[in-house]
């Protein structure tokens, strides 16, 4: 059974984390695998939008605990590969020229919560809950903690990473973490109406608004108005394909 489901809606990308028995945890092979289908999906001319979403009742359960065990001092390579690996995951959807849309159907913990806030937009089921568990098995939300800190207050922030307790959509939504709740029935068709609204935007003004809204996300007023003149005078290069 593959770790990643990829299915195709018009130009629009279905990628579905597909460890269900294992609440969709993020093995070493699922993290490979779901860092490849994003960039193939990226490189794919007929897509023009990304969902991604998990199998089963869960959205992702963060890192998969039962890999842990290899995960020491003795094994420097592999503890390397894997920090490496995951610091990748969550930092390509930035990256990505093609909007993704995160469709959390259950729950999302540790980089679980984080896969969900690094799409650009996020629906969330009612019945979801998102939360960054990792100071009760005494360890950090380390990686994730980048994304979080970027979409969210820092005191609401800091509480969620620091009492590790989960909260539900309604207060994920009050948070501004994600954009949309809605009846878990509706939750796939909602993610897919906002990713092909996506889709129908010109392909290099949709890259262009991507690239220059994480540009400027992190840059001082002025240097973000600098980046957004700079983009305003490309506009008129882009035309209708």
């Amino acid at each position: 059974m593959s770790e990643l489901l990829v299915e195709n809606h018009g130009q629009v990308r279905i990628l579905t984390m597909n460890r269900p028995d294992k609440r969709n945890a993020l093995n070493l092979v699922l993290t490979e695998t779901l860092l490849e289908g994003l960039r193939a999906a990226d490189a794919d001319e007929r897509v023009a939008g990304i969902v991604l979403t998990g199998a089963g009742p869960a959205f992702c359960a963060g890192a998969d605990l039962s890999e842990f065990k290899d995960l020491t001092p003795a094994n420097a390579p592999l503890v390397e590969r894997r920090a490496e690996l995951t610091m990748q995951l969550h930092g390509i959807f930035s990256r990505l020229s093609k909007p993704v849309v995160s469709a959390i159907n259950g729950a999302a913990m540790g980089g679980g919560a984080g896969l969900a806030l690094a799409g650009d937009v996020a629906v969330m089921a009612a019945t979801a809950k998102l939360g960054y568990p990792e100071v009760k098995h005494g360890i950090v939300a380390a990686i994730v903690m980048a994304n979080l800190v970027r979409n969210v207050g820092r005191k609401a922030a800091f509480e969620l990473v620091a009492t590790g307790e989960p909260i539900d959509a309604a207060r994920a939504l009050a948070l501004g973490l994600i954009n949309r709740v809605v009846a878990p029935d509706r939750l796939l068709p909602e993610a897919l109406e906002l990713a092909e609204k996506f889709a129908g935007v010109e392909r290099a003004a949709m890259a262009a608004t991507k690239a220059l809204f994480y540009r400027v996300l992190d840059l001082p007023f002025d240097q973000a108005l600098d980046a957004g003149r700079d983009v305003n005078k490309r506009m008129r290069a882009f035309g209708k394909r």
